[in-house]
């Protein structure tokens, strides 16, 4: 997400750091840079030239020319430009007084209405809501099923409707009728889309609009179409007025030039990311957290919620117990790379700390997902007391392990000194130092 835009601009920033001191002309060039890589990375044309604009007033004035450290001020600026362009704040999702609340997922055909309908009310559901979906697709029949499959797999209800409501009116009548009978708070209502914006489309959507009253008009776009997302929803807003915009598969888009538009072209906010194919990948969207994302300084707000989301307090305390008293075992190896797994692809959480100093490439890490599928196949081939004690894992037991897991020995010999180095580093993290202090506030799995 946004590596393309990032690399570039923190060589940008690096090369004014070699500069050693601001100019009016080294600023200029700054500035070029900046202008190429925000259109390298597919942000419209206008937000562009608005961007550069706004910095170019801010970083060419005499305090940050003068300042004793004049690069920091610029990235401060950028950031600052950055999470203005991207909306401030984040925006929430509103809330009718008297539910059940109803929300219109619209947008084009392909651009993961349906899923996101699920994903959407898989997050309403974990953050205390009760929702109830309806597809009111009637052109399309698998559109019908694709939603009645994903409510079946995250479990929440579905308003199926009846052979008799044929028009989308009927559906979304019944259904809301069906949601406040059942208690449920919230409806999402999944619309039909077509391949392009036509008059038949906007007509359906605004009565739709009329009779549901809804509080938000969701637009779903696919963040990898960059300008078109943007065009799209822009078209949208003028003829039905979407109150906020949800990008999907933004873990593909290395560009981030939608996500850098949609704001500042629409006037209205992104509120969500989806992030992968899984049901819980959907993120609210942060525009202060994806700024400095941008620019190197990592998301940790985000990873710390993911992780607390995740792991098990009462699970994380008990290993840091066993950590202080040097009581952690394979099995509790094995144990909190499962928990690892949870969180998500590695790669994903990687490019999530602070690109700086010894880390900076970490989001670059090639990380094979199939190697914690090894290293739990190899533990599970243990006996109890291997796993409790690894100094009486001999020659003749590794030759076993390796059998039993359908690995080589080398492989086992290989996890037995990830496994101590692993033991050494999480004893020393910790102990009584501010850093172990700080991690196990955050009781962060494999960091305790």
């Amino acid at each position: 997400m946004f590596d393309n835009l990032s690399d570039k601009l923190q060589r940008v920033f690096k090369n004014l750091r070699g500069e050693g001191k601001l100019t009016a002309e080294n600023m200029e060039a700054a500035l070029r840079e900046i202008r190429v890589a925000l259109l390298e990375a597919d942000v419209h044309f206008r937000v562009v030239k608005q961007f550069i604009e706004n910095i170019k007033q801010k970083a060419m004035g005499e305090e940050v020319l003068s300042a004793l450290s004049p690069t920091q001020q610029v990235v401060k600026i950028v950031r600052d430009e950055l999470i203005k362009t991207l909306g401030t704040h984040q925006s929430k999702l509103r809330m009718a007084n008297e539910p059940p609340t109803a929300i219109m997922i619209v947008g084009l055909q392909g651009s993961g209405k349906t899923t996101t309908t699920g994903k959407l009310a898989r997050w309403l559901s974990k953050n205390g809501h009760s929702p109830l979906m309806v597809s009111v697709d009637i052109y399309r029949p698998a559109a019908r099923h694709q939603l009645s499959v994903i409510a079946r797999d995250i479990k929440l209800p579905i308003y199926e409707g009846t052979p008799e409501e044929t028009k989308p009116a009927e559906l979304a009548r019944s259904a809301r009728r069906e949601s406040a009978q059942t208690g449920r708070d919230v409806l999402l209502v999944d619309t039909a889309g077509r391949l392009h914006i036509d008059d038949q489309l906007m007509q359906e959507l605004q009565e739709l609009k009329e009779q549901l009253a809804p509080s938000e008009v969701l637009f779903v776009a696919d963040a990898m179409t960059g300008q078109d997302a943007v065009k799209s929803a822009d078209e949208f807003h003028k003829r039905l007025g979407i109150t906020g915009v949800i990008l999907t598969k933004m873990d593909g888009d290395a560009r981030g030039g939608a996500a850098l538009s949609i704001r500042a072209i629409t006037n209205q906010p992104l509120k969500f990311v989806g992030v992968g194919e899984k049901f819980d990948a959907l993120e609210q969207f942060h525009p202060d957290r994806v700024a400095e994302r941008i620019l190197g300084m990592g998301d940790v707000l985000s990873l710390i919620e993911k992780v607390q989301e995740t792991v098990d307090q009462k699970q994380a305390e008990e290993m840091q117990r066993k950590l202080i008293d040097n009581e952690f075992t394979l099995e509790d190896f094995r144990d909190q790379l499962k928990q690892i797994r949870k969180l998500g692809p590695l790669e994903s959480l990687l490019g999530m700390m602070p690109q700086l100093g010894p880390i900076k490439n970490l989001k670059d890490m090639k990380v094979d997902e199939n190697e914690i599928t090894r290293v739990v196949a190899i533990v599970d081939s243990m006996t109890p007391r291997e796993r409790a004690n690894h100094m009486i894992i001999n020659g003749a037991r590794r030759r076993r392990i390796a059998k039993g897991s359908g690995t080589t020995v080398q492989e086992v010999n290989s996890l037995l000194k990830q496994y101590a180095q692993a033991r050494k580093m999480m004893k020393s993290l910790s102990g009584g130092g501010f850093l172990g202090k700080r991690l196990a506030k955050l009781k962060l799995p494999m960091l305790q």
